[in-house]
Order: structure tokens, then C-alpha cells, then sequence
């Protein structure tokens, strides 16, 4: 009840100090509140999402959310409490119930991060609290990964994932729990390591969703199976996961869940995208080759500096100028490593690419001018030797299966009210979730908003974005983020774990389309 206290004291305070700007439109407090649901739809939601990816240029959709944001701003102070509002009053208790250890163990989680496939400690904190709570747990599958089975009769099998890892990312958020962790990276490099993707927030609620699906086993039946999966990050885990028997030593899931947080929405609100969510990613490690030699005589050498900055200008092109305008394809080169000394050309120079594209045909093509590109500008150099070009990490795109997504989207909307669950288009980022769906899994990964309402109301009208996802300055708006993700979480599960599993399969099979 303080959560709701608190909540409701800040909504009730910032919409207290708008009510002088609707004196002059003579509105009431109804008709406030009607003027800001009618205004601020899904629609504007989905706008506020495109503008934070924009610029600072003139643009109609931007100039239109900053003549809304006195309605944003109202808007988002009172959404955590509206949306609270909506929660079933049992379902209020459930909550508040697990949330205070759900905190702990974020803040715990968020301050011990621990690197891709390296997740030792933060998996067994996973793998007692759900042995405690009566889930029998597997360790160690596919490295460091957690399986996690509660049996409740007959019924369909729902696999729910959550990720374990952190990112070598040193934090600057300024938090009063922030992670000061350094560790050593698998090159051997000293790193800072910060969970600067949320991974943090997802296993905290998934062990909250875990604890209200243990204690209340009358109102659901089946086999739930919740997943602690390392190395996303170096989208490893899932594959590793099942090399390792994932689907031969434990129940297939006939159908599987998992949500991810962002900074484009406001928290207390989550996304839903059928269909196609995000993209193939290919990661590319490039190694060109040269002659070194001393810097102040090149005419002796051949400079794989030189190459390589090539390189990376007529990469660019792929996309610009191969790559049909109306499809989609990214060509970045994230890193570059040469040399030791100002005065010393080396022998050879390294480059990272991450490569993302959401078609088949257009990912081989890129990849096929990625190849053409760097053989032929080390051949115009003269290059002593071809470069190496190796594909070190790849996954496929998510697809969300679009009766899933239909079906979920009511059952989200009536969990934490219609204004809180909009539409969002495929996102640019990749994950290795499609590992599970492609073994013949219905799948529905879905977005948790986690942006600060006012941070984001500010960005918007400055025509800036929030820090994103892997930034060093990427911190989740917790309250409410952690607990609408467990109220999603479990209203999905409940959903999903009724019915007998034959009645199941055939109600999602009947409305399954293809995955292109």
C-alpha cells in the first residue's frame, strides 16, 4: 500500500500543478482527463517512440508532441498510478507481496553484473531463490543456464527466459547503486562490466513472477518452465542452451515468452510488435593485412591503416547504394585495432562489424559485398595477402507469431489497462531468442517501457533521446518499470496455462502464420 501511496501522492502533486493550464480551456478535472486519453493514444505513444530515434530538425510529428507536452507530462506523472488503479485488487496484493525482494535483488544484481558466459554467481542466486520457492532446478545447462520446472497438473508447457549477463561496459549513471565492477574480458583486457541492457530488471521480476506462480497454483495448470539464459550478449547462450539438450532433457514448450526494457517508452508501458520484432545480426571480424615499416618512410611500407580506413568509407556504400532504398540494412564498423606506436606502420589491422538486416536475401548480399569490398580495396593497396574475414556470432531475427501477439494484447490490455499497451515497429537490435522459436516454438517477446515519463517528455521537446540500451548512462525508471513487468509477466502466464496442451496447440496452430 506505501507503493500505491507514494505513486498516487506524485500523480495527484504533478497533476495538481497543471490544472492552471486547462482553466484556460475551460475544462473540468473530467474533462481533463478525457482531453488527455483522447489526445495522448497509442498513436502519440507510438510518435513519442519514432521522434526519440529522430534529430533536432524541423519535423511535423516532433512539432506536434511539443505542443503536447503539457499533456505528456500530465500524462505520464498520473500513468504509474492509473495503471495501478486497473490491477485487480488481488492482483495488487500479489504484487506488492513479492515487489520489496524483487527490489533487493535487482539493486543486488545490478551492482555484482558479470560478463557473458561468466554469470556464476548471479546464476546460482536465480537457481536458490526458485529452488526455495518449490521449482525443481537444473544448473549448468549449456555453461552457466538455469532451468527452472513447476509441474501443476495437466496442461500446456510455457517457457518464460530471462537473461543472465552483463555487458563490458563501465557505468557512469551517477546512481547510488551503481556497479563498480572490473573484470577481465575473454581477450584479457581489464573492463568495466555494468548491466547496461536491463538484464538486471528482467531477472528480478522473473523471480517475482515465479514466487505469485507458486503461491497461487489455483489459478493456472501445466508445466511452467522459466529459463536463466547466459551469453545473450554474444548471442551464445541459446544455442549453447540447446547443444546441450535443452529441448531432449526437459519438456519442449509449446509456446515461449520473454520482454525486454527500453528507454523509447515511458515505464508502465509495454509494446507489442507481431510478427517481425527486430533483425538478423551477423558479427564480422575482419584482419587486414600489410608491410610495416617506419613511419617516416611509408613508401617502404604498406599500411593496413590506410586500407582499413578505406574500407570502412566504401562499406558505407552497401546500404546507400546497393541495397534497395525500401529495405532495411546497417553496416557499422564498432571497433578498429592497429598498431603501437605514432611512428611505427603496422603489419596488420583489425576490424569489428555488427551487420543487421531483417531478410534473407538482403542479408546475403550484404554479407557477399562486405567480402567483395575488403578483398578488393587490400588488392588495390597491394597487399602482401587477401584479408581474413570471419563470422564469429550470428542469430536470426524474433518472430512474433501474430495470433500470439493478438491474443496476449487483449489479455495485457485488461491486466494493466488499454492506454498502457501500445503498437511498436521492428527495432534495428537483434537477440538469440530466435534460436527457441526456430525449433518450432510460438513465440512472443514483447518491450517494457523504462524511460523516466518526464526525462522522456524532456528529450522529446529538445529533440534529443534518452540514453539507450548499452549506454554507460542507461538506468531504467525501477519503480514502475520492475513491477509492471511482473504484473505483464503474469497475467501472460495465467493466460497461456489454461486449457488442456492438445486444445492449446490446436488454438495456436489454427491461427499461426509462416514466418517469412
Amino acid at each position: 500500500m506505501l507503493l500505491t501511496r507514494l505513486y498516487t501522492a506524485r500523480a495527484v502533486e504533478k497533476y495538481e500543478s497543471y490544472d492552471e493550464s486547462f482553466a484556460g480551456v475551460g475544462l473540468g478535472t473530467r474533462g481533463q482527463t478525457r482531453y488527455v486519453r483522447q489526445n495522448m493514444s497509442s498513436k502519440i505513444l507510438r510518435q513519442n517512440h519514432f521522434a526519440a530515434w529522430g534529430t533536432a530538425r524541423y519535423h511535423p510529428c516532433i512539432m506536434k508532441l511539443v505542443t503536447l507536452l503539457p499533456l505528456l507530462f500530465l500524462f505520464m506523472a498520473t500513468l504509474t498510478a492509473t495503471t495501478y488503479a486497473q490491477i485487480p485488487a488481488s492482483q495488487k496484493r500479489e504484487v506488492e507481496a513479492v515487489y520489496p525482494e524483487a527490489h533487493a535483488l535487482y539493486l543486488d544484481l545490478h551492482q555484482n553484473p558479470e560478463l557473458s558466459s561468466h554469470e556464476t554467481q548471479t546464476a546460482a542466486k536465480l537457481a536458490n531463490r526458485l529452488r526455495n520457492l518449490g521449482y525443481e532446478v537444473t544448473e549448468h545447462v549449456g555453461g552457466t543456464g538455469i532451468v527452472a520446472i513447476l509441474k501443476n497438473g495437466a496442461g500446456p508447457t510455457v517457457m518464460l527466459r530471462t537473461e543472465l549477463d552483463a555487458l563490458p561496459v563501465e557505468e557512469k549513471t551517477g546512481l547510488a547503486y551503481a556497479s563498480k565492477v572490473r573484470s577481465s574480458d575473454d581477450a584479457g583486457r581489464d573492463v568495466g562490466v555494468m548491466h547496461a541492457c536491463g538484464h538486471d530488471l528482467h531477472m528480478a521480476a522473473i523471480v517475482a513472477t515465479a514466487a505469485i506462480m507458486a503461491h497461487s497454483e489455483d489459478t493456472w495448470h501445466g508445466t511452467l518452465m522459466l529459463i536463466g539464459q547466459p551469453a545473450e550478449e554474444t548471442i551464445a547462450g541459446a544455442k549453447a542452451m540447446l547443444d546441450d539438450g535443452l529441448l531432449r532433457r526437459f519438456p519442449k514448450p509449446d509456446v515461449a515468452v520473454a520482454l525486454h526494457v527500453e528507454n523509447v517508452l515511458p515505464a508502465g508501458v509495454v509494446g507489442i510488435t507481431p510478427r517481425i520484432y527486430n533483425t538478423n545480426a551477423d558479427s564480422l571480424r575482419i584482419t587486414i593485412y600489410g608491410k610495416g615499416g617506419h613511419g617516416s618512410a611509408p613508401q617502404t611500407a604498406i599500411d593496413p591503416i590506410v586500407i582499413a580506413a578505406r574500407t570502412i568509407l566504401a562499406l558505407q556504400t552497401i546500404a546507400s547504394r546497393e541495397v534497395k532504398p525500401q529495405e532495411m540494412a546497417v553496416v557499422t564498423v564498432g571497433y578498429i585495432r592497429a598498431g603501437a606506436k605514432n611512428n611505427i606502420i603496422p603489419d596488420q589491422a583489425e576490424m569489428g562489424l555488427t551487420v543487421r538486416t531483417n531478410k534473407d536475401k538482403v542479408r546475403q548480399q550484404v554479407l557477399a559485398a562486405i567480402s567483395r569490398i575488403t578483398k578488393a580495396e587490400a588488392e588495390a593497396a597491394d597487399a602482401p595477402r587477401p584479408p581474413l574475414i570471419e563470422r564469429y556470432e550470428g542469430t536470426d531475427l524474433v518472430y512474433n507469431d501474430p495470433a500470439l501477439a493478438q491474443r496476449l494484447r487483449g489479455v495485457l490490455e485488461s491486466a494493466l489497462g488499454k492506454d498502457h499497451v501500445v503498437s511498436e515497429d521492428p527495432i534495428t537490435a537483434s537477440e538469440d531468442f530466435s534460436y527457441f522459436v526456430e525449433q518450432g516454438i510460438p513465440g512472443f517477446y514483447f518491450s517494457l517501457g523504462g524511460a523516466d515519463p518526464e526525462k522522456l517528455a524532456q528529450a522529446i521537446a529538445a529533440g534529443t533521446t534518452l540514453p539507450s540500451n548499452h549506454s554507460p548512462l542507461f538506468a531504467p525508471d525501477v519503480d514502475p518499470a520492475l513491477s509492471t513487468a511482473i504484473e505483464a509477466e503474469v497475467a501472460v502466464l495465467r493466460n497461456l496455462l489454461r486449457g488442456s496442451a492438445e486444445e492449446f496447440r490446436k488454438t495456436i496452430a489454427a491461427g499461426t502464420t509462416t514466418a517469412p
